[in-house]
C-alpha cells in the first residue's frame, strides 16, 4: 500500500464533523424534549455521558444552552443539573416583500419576538431598486434592534410572492409585483452593506407561501401537523404544502403557486397573463373589487392592510349586502380551489392565512359547502379547515425560522462568547 495515502488529514475532519453533528443532536433534543439532565440527554440520544458533558459545555459557551436547577429529589443516583435551551443571544430575521406592504420580524432561538414591524408600500408602483431600498432599510432596523439587545444574527430570509430560484437568490417571476429575473439577495446584501457593513450571516430568499407554511408548522395554531395545506390570501393566492412533516418544494423549488390553478377559462385576466386563475376569484384584489367601488378607501394601498380589512369586517357586521355577497362569493370560490388540493394531497388541515384568516368567519360556511360537494373522499378525507393565528406575520416568522434552523443544524455557526466579545 502506498504510504503517501495518509489518513491523518482525514481523521480530524471526520472527528470535527461528528462533533458538529452531535452538537446539533443535543441542541435539537433540548428544543424538542425540553430541559433535561446530562444523564437524561445521554439516555435519550444514545451518546455516552462524557461526550454529552463536553457537548453541553460547548453549547453553554456558545450561549445556546444554560444550566438551571438541580433535579428534584427522588431521582435515582446523585441529582444532576438541569440543562435547557437558551439561545436568547441568537436571532433569525424574516422579511416579507408583498404587493402592498413590507414586514420584518426577528426571533431568538427560543421563539421570542425581538422585533416586528409592517409598513404599507405600493410595491407595484415603485421601481425594483426603491423596493429593495425599503426592504434593506426595514431589515437594517431589525438588525440594529438585535445589536442593541446583544443578539447575534444567524441569518436573514426574504419571502416574496414569486417563483424563486433559491440557489441563486433570484426572483425568476413575480406576476403580481411585475418582477422578472430580479437578484434579490444580491440587491439586499449590497444595500445592507452600505448601511451596516458587510453581513457576517447568510441572506436567502424563498417563496412567501412556502415560508408561511413553515412558520405555521413550526409555531402556529396547528404546529406539528404533519400533513398540512397552508393558503394565504393577499393580492394573489399562495400555498405551501407540508407532507409527512416535510415541505414540498418541487424539483426546481417552484412549488406554491396554487393561485394560478385555472378555475374559469373564460374569466378575468390574471397578473400572470392567463385567464381565470383561482386568485382572480379569491385574491384580495378580487374580493375588494366585489365588495367596494374603485374610489372606496379599502382600495387605498397607502393604508395599512389590516385597517382596510377592518372596514370590510365592520360593514359585514352591519349586514351590508354588497359586502356579505362578496364574501360569500369568495368563500365559494375558495372551496372550489381548495377541493382540488384536498383531493390531491389529503391533508389533515387546510389552514387559511393572510386576509382569509382575518375574514374567515364569513368565508368558512360557503367554503365548507363546496368542499363537501367536491372532495371525493368521505367526510372530506378527514380534513378540517382552520384559521391561522399568525395572520400576516406567517411568512416573516417562517423566514426567521429558516434562518434559525441553520443553527439547529450546525450550532458551531454561533461563535463562543469570548470570540464575540473580542470581535
Amino acid at each position: 500500500m502506498d504510504s503517501s495515502f495518509s489518513l491523518k488529514p482525514v481523521r480530524p475532519a471526520d472527528q470535527a464533523a461528528v462533533r458538529r453533528s452531535n452538537l446539533a443532536l443535543v441542541l435539537r433534543h433540548l428544543r424538542d424534549a425540553g430541559p433535561r439532565s446530562r444523564a437524561a440527554i445521554a439516555a435519550d440520544t444514545g451518546l455516552n455521558k462524557g461526550t454529552v458533558s463536553s457537548l453541553v459545555s460547548e453549547l453553554v459557551e456558545r450561549g445556546l444552552a444554560r444550566e438551571g436547577e438541580r433535579e428534584r429529589a427522588g431521582a435515582v443516583g446523585r441529582p444532576g443539573t438541569i440543562v435547557e435551551l437558551d439561545g436568547r443571544g441568537v436571532g433569525g430575521i424574516g422579511v416579507e416583500i408583498n404587493v402592498d406592504y413590507l414586514t420584518a420580524l426577528a426571533l431568538d432561538l427560543t421563539g421570542t419576538v425581538l422585533f416586528e414591524q409592517r409598513v404599507a408600500l405600493d410595491v407595484q408602483a415603485l421601481p425594483v431598486a426603491k423596493v429593495l431600498d425599503a426592504g434593506a432599510e426595514l431589515t437594517a432596523r431589525a438588525l440594529r434592534e438585535c445589536r442593541r439587545l446583544g443578539v447575534v444574527p444567524a441569518g436573514v430570509t426574504v419571502g416574496i410572492p414569486a417563483l424563486v430560484d433559491v440557489t441563486s437568490g433570484t426572483v425568476a417571476f413575480a406576476p403580481n409585483l411585475h418582477w422578472t429575473d430580479v437578484p434579490v439577495v444580491r440587491g439586499i446584501t449590497e444595500r445592507l452593506t452600505r448601511r451596516l457593513g458587510p453581513p457576517s450571516f447568510p441572506i436567502r430568499t424563498a417563496n412567501d407561501a412556502n415560508l408561511g407554511a413553515l412558520g405555521e408548522y413550526a409555531m402556529g395554531s396547528v404546529a406539528g401537523t404533519a400533513d398540512l395545506v397552508y393558503l394565504t390570501g393577499e393580492i394573489g393566492v399562495g400555498g405551501g404544502v407540508i407532507s409527512g412533516g416535510r415541505l414540498l418544494g418541487g424539483a426546481e423549488g417552484f412549488s406554491g403557486e396554487v393561485g394560478h390553478i385555472q378555475v374559469d377559462p373564460g374569466g378575468r385576466v390574471c397578473g400572470c397573463g392567463r385567464r381565470g386563475c383561482w386568485e382572480t376569484l379569491v385574491g384580495l384584489a378580487g374580493m375588494l373589487r366585489l365588495a367596494a367601488s374603485p374610489a372606496d378607501p379599502v382600495h387605498d394601498p397607502s393604508l395599512d392592510l389590516e385597517q382596510r380589512l377592518d372596514m370590510i369586517r365592520r360593514r359585514a357586521q352591519l349586514k351590508d349586502k354588497r359586502t356579505l355577497d362578496a364574501l360569500a362569493q369568495v368563500g365559494t370560490g375558495l372551496g372550489v380551489g381548495a377541493a382540488v388540493l384536498v383531493n390531491v394531497f389529503n391533508p389533515r388541515v387546510v389552514l387559511l392565512g393572510g386576509y382569509f384568516a382575518q375574514l374567515g368567519p364569513y368565508l368558512l360556511g360557503p367554503m365548507m359547502t363546496e368542499l363537501e360537494a367536491r372532495v371525493i373522499a368521505p367526510r372530506i378525507g378527514g380534513c378540517r379547515v382552520e384559521l391561522s393565528w399568525l395572520g400576516f406575520s406567517a411568512a416573516a416568522r417562517g423566514g426567521a425560522h429558516v434562518a434559525l434552523q441553520a443553527v439547529f443544524d450546525d450550532p458551531a455557526l454561533v461563535p463562543v462568547q469570548a470570540e464575540r466579545d473580542s470581535g
